[in-house]
């Protein structure tokens, strides 16, 4: 039994196919193939039921890839140790971003650390929060950038910034003359949200819960983009909410439309993330100090209440 043969198992097992299982481990099917059956003969089982399409996992065969994945990852994590003992920081890194911070926080960045840490091969993916907890417990993701907090006990939070929700509140509505809002000026059938996935909108849901104004009945109106949401709000839909650093890149002429909250303001938790087994820890470490240098100069916000992505 090698690591090569149970990472060519955990790779049939991921893509149930073993042509492309052999693509992403970059060897022949036929090697692939012979491995396997190799493992299998040595092992006196079979640990892919061949002939269902696509592959399947026989009964035995879901526990061999659970103990596979641990002595992976702990072959693995005898390259960091070595690593970490050098002080090298390189070689491939996944990376997962959800879809509220990607297009803002990733520009922001990105070309300092690939400058800084030119041997890290970045492998980046916009990845809604489910599915990033599915792939880091997997081990499919080393890291992610996401809303916190998650409370998953396999999973570590390292808060990097907390972020302020922004009204956009277009003329006409009963809150466009006020300097600053309140929680409980929010009414959740006032207020065009994202689609249901993402974790912002179940913030702001959760603190139009704490608002007096708030009913029990969801809101119908929902979009997949902040820039949608803001186009439905000069069209007298309603308001929105933004996340502070998306309110950096919008217009002059957008800015007048904004309104803060009286502090402490509203404000979600974004984290690094990642598997508590802390494999390539010293990139998460270097990936950390770089974005948290750059964020502290764009959010200078002392005052925040942390609102939960999670209903």
């Amino acid at each position: 039994m090698t690591i090569t043969q149970l990472k060519y198992v955990l790779a049939v097992a991921k893509h149930r196919n073993f042509t492309k299982a052999a693509e992403k481990t970059f060897v022949t099917q036929p090697t692939l193939s012979m491995q396997i059956q190799k493992l299998e003969d040595e092992l006196d089982i079979l640990i892919f039921d061949r002939s269902k399409k696509p592959i399947e996992l026989t009964a035995v065969g879901k526990k061999i890839v659970n103990q596979a994945k641990n002595i992976v990852n702990e072959a693995d994590r005898m390259q960091d140790v070595v690593d970490q003992e050098k002080g090298f920081i390189g070689g491939e890194f996944r990376l997962g971003i959800i879809p509220t911070i990607m297009p803002t926080l990733l520009p922001m960045f990105l070309k300092t650390f690939i400058v800084k840490y030119p041997k890290v091969q970045l492998i980046i993916e916009e990845v809604a929060t489910h599915e990033i907890i599915t792939k880091i417990s997997d081990g499919h993701m080393d890291g992610a950038i996401a809303a916190t907090p998650l409370y998953m006990d396999i999973i570590k939070e390292r808060p990097l910034y907390y972020e302020p929700f922004v009204g956009y509140i277009p003329e006409g509505h009963r809150l466009f003359n006020k300097e600053r809002i309140e929680s409980n000026d929010l009414d959740i059938h006032d207020i065009l949200l994202l689609e249901d996935g993402h974790c912002f909108r179940d913030g702001v849901i959760n603190l139009c819960k704490s608002s007096k104004m708030a009913k029990d009945d969801s809101f119908q109106l929902e979009s997949g983009s902040f820039e949608t949401l803001i186009k439905l709000t000069h069209e007298g839909l309603g308001m929105t909410l933004l996340p502070y650093l998306h309110t950096l890149d919008i217009s002059k002429d957008q800015k007048k439309y904004l309104r803060f909250f009286k502090e402490p303001s509203p404000a979600r938790e974004v984290s690094i993330i990642y598997n508590k087994s802390e494999l390539k820890l010293q990139i998460i470490n270097a990936m950390y100090d770089v974005i948290a240098g750059i964020i502290r100069g764009a959010i200078r916000f002392q005052d925040v209440k942390i609102i939960s992505p999670v209903k």
